[in-house]
């Protein structure tokens, strides 16, 4: 927000005529002079009752603050603006801000006296100020020098009740130098102007100056800074003529909030103290020649405090100020368009119009500054727990109750690629994947037959490619082969009464074992990637619904039961995985015979015809060749037709397979195929492995399926879906709601944490402050 420009158009063009001043009586003191536009009134009675509303903790509402140095004439100016005497002594007597709020009113004058506490008595910042009323209003002006005194010493002693101070006359050391909690004075009555400036403690020059130090020198400034950096703020800069204009650093730190000095009103105080010889030097500065400010320098004399302690009245000191500038060289002799920047009753003027202007470009401002800070605070409290209830135990039970709702659609399935479910998914794929790897890769021919080759991948037949979908070329290490004179070889060595060509079934099962011993191990893998991924959303579910109630007792016992209970699921999912496992490995069994037997007739076709296309290429490539359909004109293998010459006499004879079939045709042997023919070669003596291959590899299928179902069933009955099963009770009896200390215990599990409770407080309040402010806008039209 860049710094408001203050036009200097509206001043009086004129100085104050004699006639004025012989009537000052009955115009009012400053700012309750009845001259005041009724538009200004309403701006500064608006702004007035928006910093009665606290409202300037939040938003930038304009004020007018009062620096100089220590002794510049601030407290005297402050005076002639409120009409009331503030203490006065020796020294720095301003120790801290002193905020006044003039709002007039048709009821008898009244002061309020209030402490504004923004820190604690350690010096910690305070995130809600704290209010707190320093006496029984006053009705008497003479009584409000003391009382602000008394008030100032209690600002400045925190670690002490402030009601002692009321009574107490002891003017013992103070606790601190300076401090950032203020007095606020709330001052009414017919003859008051609305108007709302701070009183500033003065800017401490050096650490020899009167006693000073560093850290005050440090903390003043900083004091300072924090008023007159806000862009709403006026500057009335005050200068003591008394002093060399150079040596006055509060001109120093203006110019560095306000470079361009268009906020800023200076203001030459003591003129009565130029040493005689140096008033010329000073003309400069109203003339506004030297260090322009765009609102001009202003010169007033005020009354000592010896003439107010013999009873000088504010309309005795304004006419000894106009007999002054009117009748004391350099000053009377000023061109009358400068005549306008002397005199105390022009400064409050120009001051009281700068400030009704501001506020009144301010408002549109300060109103979307209201509602988006409105905004906030409601979103801050939304985004609170919510505050404890007078039920407890029901405010426990629902909220247990929903957890286990949202859990139990979680459980179920979501549409969503980030459900539980979906994640499970391709975690159960890689598991059917890996139980098929375990598949025995049997070879229907000898290794010794490679002569020193690398085995290439036998690979699965076709009927397997459509159901499984699922290729060697998928898996990361590829199974060792296990070649057909090692089978037979296994077979012999198993023999032991049976009779020639037979072979007992233990060389089928010792393979059966050696697969079904590697399932345990993906079997486990699996459950535990379930448990994990399962845990994971819970622990999210658990902490959504339970963080932010109360000290978060509740969130962490809920979560410590739960996981208990999710370990017993996944214990109990593990034993009977190893159940499904053991029963698998304890022997082969199915009464799914037809299935078993098909695959047992395809897998020994498929071994048979790739063992002989091996050892008789010749043959099976003319059995696979042949097509009955062609008929007797084919060449040897079957393969092609052949074309005889038109007109031939002589029926063309069938050759290749085709001659076979019709040679044994010939001699009674009817129905035979082409693939009946390898019966016809003599007998292979590893045919017995072949068979052995069959019965293990069809057997492997069909377990196969079994275990890649059982398992992620098991897994998603005894802990997907098991955890939500009987987990409300074992939440509510973990808790112990339901017992006998049960409202104990929900009372303590909702009780709020402090932090929480002390941020709920501190937004209700901005809001309710925020709230009032808005309807003070709404007063005026806005």
């Amino acid at each position: 927000m860049s710094s408001p420009r203050f036009s200097s158009s509206d001043a009086d063009s004129s100085p104050p005529s004699s006639s004025s001043m012989d009537n000052i009586a009955e115009h009012g003191v400053g700012l309750s002079s009845p001259s005041l536009s009724l538009a200004r009134r309403r701006m500064l009675d608006l702004v007035n009752r928006l910093h009665n509303t606290g409202v300037q903790i939040d938003i930038d509402l304009p004020q007018i603050a009062v620096i100089g140095q220590q002794s510049a004439g601030k407290s005297s100016l402050i005076e002639s603006i409120s009409g009331i005497t503030l203490p006065r002594a020796a020294g720095t007597c301003t120790r801290c801000p002193t905020e006044c709020r003039l709002s007039r009113s048709d009821t008898p004058w009244k002061c309020v006296v209030e402490l504004r506490f923004v820190t604690d008595k350690n010096g910690q910042t305070l995130g809600q100020p704290r209010t707190e009323s320093f006496g029984d209003p006053i009705l008497d002006k003479s009584k409000v020098e003391d009382r602000i005194r008394r008030a100032q010493r209690a600002i400045l002693n925190p670690s002490k009740s402030a009601r002692t101070f009321l009574e107490d006359d002891d003017e013992d050391a103070t606790e601190v130098s300076f401090s950032t909690n203020y007095i606020s004075l709330q001052i009414s009555g017919p003859e008051i102007a609305d108007l709302s400036f701070v009183d500033l403690p003065g800017l401490i020059a050096s650490v020899s100056s009167r006693g000073g130090n560093e850290r005050d020198i440090v903390m003043v400034e900083s004091l300072v800074s924090s008023y007159i950096c806000k862009p709403s703020c006026v500057i009335l800069l005050t200068v003591a003529c008394e002093t060399d204009f150079e040596n006055q650093g509060a001109h120093n730190l203006t110019k560095k909030h306000d470079p361009e000095g268009r906020r800023t009103i200076g203001v030459l105080t003591k003129p009565d103290r130029i040493p005689q010889g140096d008033e010329e030097s000073w003309l400069p500065l109203i003339r506004n020649e030297q260090e322009t400010l765009e609102n001009n320098w202003y010169c007033v004399k005020q009354p000592s405090s010896q003439d107010l302690k013999q009873g000088m009245t504010w309309e005795e000191a304004r006419a000894r100020e106009h007999e002054f500038f009117s009748l004391t060289p350099p000053w009377s002799e000023l061109d009358p368009m400068y005549q306008k920047y002397l005199r105390t009753s022009n400064l409050v003027d120009r001051l009281s119009s700068i400030l009704s202007d501001l506020i009144s470009k301010r408002l549109p401002q300060i109103q979307i500054e209201l509602e988006n800070t409105i905004q906030k605070t409601r979103d801050g409290l939304h985004h609170l727990p919510k505050p404890p209830s007078g039920d407890p135990i029901g405010e426990v039970a629902g909220l247990l109750h929903v957890f286990i709702g949202e859990l139990d659609k979680i459980l179920e399935g979501i549409p969503h690629d980030e459900g539980l479910l979906q994640i499970i998914r391709p975690a159960q794929e890689r598991f059917r994947r890996e139980i098929r790897s375990t598949a025995p890769d049997f070879r229907p021919f000898e290794d010794s037959s490679l002569r020193g080759r690398v085995p290439s991948l036998f690979a699965d037949p076709v009927f397997l490619s459509n159901e499984d979908g699922c290729e060697y070329e998928d898996l990361r290490v590829a199974p060792a082969p296990i070649f057909i004179n090692k089978v037979m070889d296994r077979a012999l060595a198993a023999r032991t009464r049976e009779l020639p060509g037979h072979y007992p079934f233990v060389v089928q099962k010792s393979f059966i074992k050696e697969f079904t011993a590697k399932w345990a191990a993906p079997a486990q893998v699996l459950c535990r990637f379930v448990h994990s991924t399962l845990s994971q959303h819970v622990k999210a579910l658990i902490t959504l619904h339970f963080a932010q109630f109360g000290q978060g007792v509740l969130e962490r016992n809920v979560m410590i039961l739960v996981q208990d209970y999710m370990n017993q699921r996944a214990e109990t999912t593990q034993a009977l995985i190893m159940k499904l496992i053991a029963l698998e490995e304890s022997g082969p069994l199915t009464l799914n015979e037809h299935y078993l037997s098909d695959y047992q007739a395809k897998f020994l076709a498929h071994y048979r015809g790739a063992r002989e296309q091996q050892q008789n290429p010749v043959l099976a490539q003319a059995i696979a060749a042949f097509n009955p359909e062609d008929g007797p004109g084919t060449d040897a293998y079957g393969a092609k037709p052949v074309t005889w010459p038109p007109g031939t006499p002589t029926s063309p004879q069938p050759t290749g397979i085709a001659q076979v079939l019709s040679a044994l045709a010939a001699i009674g042997l009817n129905g035979i195929h082409a693939e009946d023919l390898v019966k016809l070669l003599p007998p292979d003596r590893l045919d017995p492995a072949l068979t052995i291959m069959a019965d293990v590899r069809a057997y492997f299928q069909v377990a196969y399926k079994r275990i890649a179902d059982n398992v992620p069933a098991a897994i998603d009955y005894e802990l997907v879906r098991g955890v939500g099963r009987e987990l409300l009770p074992t939440l509510y009896g973990g808790l112990g709601i339901n017992g006998p200390d049960g409202m104990r215990i929900c009372r303590e599990l909702a009780q709020e944490s402090p932090s929480v409770a002390g941020k709920r407080e501190e937004l209700m309040k901005r809001l309710e402050r925020l709230e009032t402010a808005t309807r003070e806008l709404m007063r005026v039209g806005l």
